[in-house]
């Protein structure tokens, strides 16, 4: 028997899977909406219509959902995602879709294909009627120049699109390198889009770390344990998939990920030649980083130590939420050698990102 979006919530609520909160059980009927018109066979006019050309979708073509991060915003769109009826979806991290359209683009340009948009767009058009988006955001000056020709040919095509963001679409690409080139693309999603604010004062993520151990030593059984828990608390026991982010050619894998929150061991992010854009592409993709094992620091692995440093300079200006386990307390891992005194700076941090509410606050600097 077919459910509705608002029973699958409501009996989620009632198994203690989901906890209750009216702002998210009040977006559920405008989900519903665009479950019934992708779950509905194609009317005979559109049938008609697709003989002669395509005809111009009817309607708002997905819903743009945003909200503080942790409001539940993934939890809704995964529960919408998984309840559509219909193969022909697709649910994907933004930025990881966004290389995989540059990837498209630059393999067309090979080819000599003139418009290398085109079919990059074509080939998405084919596969799905239903994208689901997480974690929209425009940071990077050549996606805020192909995002908007794209979506434009998305919607054309009768795509529905379903995201997620941590801002309203006014607020994206903010302060960006030729923004008025942008603009035309926040008047499509606000035409095409259903514009919805999340505005439960609850921040799940927070509240689930929330008085929780976040910093663990030393780095054994027990710590693997523990970790293993906070992870299936945040993911909802998902096991994870890897996510790979591409910066200035290379290959930044994170080995596991799920709705904004990741797992790596410190040598996969550590103990490969990685620098400060790369680690700021992790810290704008991920919320919560899972980072385990980290070692003694010295003169031994100083370039790893220096790497490990940057890391957690970029997670912590951009607030992203650490969950460590390591050979000893912040303050005894690099003790001696090059580099020792200016690790009491990033010991510091360690202890600060530990405080439960500590992602909450603006940075300190």
């Amino acid at each position: 028997m077919r459910r509705s979006l608002t029973e699958i919530y409501d009996a989620h609520v009632a198994e203690g899977r989901v906890r209750p909160d009216a702002a998210q059980r009040g977006v559920l009927p405008r989900l519903e909406e665009l479950r019934r018109r992708l779950e509905a066979p194609p009317a005979r006019k559109r049938l008609l219509a697709g003989l002669f050309g395509k005809a111009a979708p009817e309607g708002p073509l997905g819903l743009y959902l945003w909200g503080g991060v942790g409001r539940g915003k993934s939890m809704l769109m995964d529960l919408f995602a998984e309840a559509v009826a219909i193969p022909q979806k697709r649910r994907v991290h933004f930025h990881a879709f966004m290389q995989e359209i540059h990837a498209g683009m630059h393999a067309a340009r090979k080819r000599g294909v003139e418009d290398a948009l085109e079919p990059v767009a074509q080939a998405v058009i084919e596969e799905v009627r239903l994208l689901a988006f997480d974690e929209m955001q425009i940071t990077d000056i050549t996606d805020a120049m192909i995002v908007g020709r794209l979506f434009e040919k998305l919607f054309a095509a009768g795509v529905v699109v379903v995201t997620t963001s941590n801002r309203p679409p006014e607020d994206l690409y903010k302060d960006g390198l030729n923004r008025a080139l942008f603009l035309p693309f926040i008047a499509l999603l606000r035409d095409r889009m259903q514009v919805v604010e999340l505005e439960s004062e609850t921040d799940y993520r927070q509240h689930r770390l929330e008085g929780a151990q976040v910093y663990f030593h030393p780095a054994d059984t027990a710590a693997r344990d523990a970790i293993d828990g906070l992870w299936q608390e945040l993911t909802g026991a998902d096991p994870g998939t890897p996510l790979v982010l591409t910066v200035q050619g290379r290959r930044v894998e994170l080995p596991r990920h799920h709705n904004g929150v990741a797992r790596a061991d410190f040598w996969e992010l550590c103990g490969r030649p990685l620098g400060p854009a790369d680690y700021l592409e992790v810290a704008r993709a991920v919320r919560v980083l899972i980072l385990e094992h980290i070692p003694r620091l010295s003169a031994a692995n100083y370039n790893e130590a220096k790497r490990f440093v940057t890391l957690i300079d970029a997670l912590y200006e951009a607030r992203v939420r650490l969950i460590a386990s390591a050979a000893d307390a912040p303050e005894e891992l690099y003790l001696e050698g090059a580099g020792a005194f200016e690790f009491e700076r990033t010991a510091s941090r360690l202890r600060e990102m530990q405080a439960a509410d500590w992602a909450t606050e603006p940075a300190a600097g």
